[in-house]
C-alpha cells in the first residue's frame, strides 16, 4: 500500500453516498509524489504527500 515516508498517511476507506443515501464502498487515496529531499546533506528520493512537501518548502524558506 502507498504510504507517505514522512507522516505515514495512507489509503483510508469510506462510502459513496447517492441521492437515495445508498452507501457503496470507496477509497480515499493520499496525493503522493516522488520528490528529491535533502537529508543529512544527501539527496534522497522519497514518496511524500503534498502536505508534507508544502510544509518542508515553508520550513526551508
Amino acid at each position: 500500500m502507498a504510504k507517505c515516508a514522512h507522516c505515514g498517511k495512507s489509503t483510508t476507506f469510506g462510502h459513496n453516498r447517492s441521492f437515495s443515501q445508498r452507501a457503496t464502498n470507496r477509497t480515499f487515496k493520499p496525493n503522493l509524489q516522488k520528490t528529491l529531499v535533502l537529508e543529512k546533506g544527501r539527496k534522497v528520493h522519497k514518496l511524500l504527500c503534498t502536505k508534507c512537501i508544502k510544509a518542508m518548502a515553508k520550513s526551508a524558506a
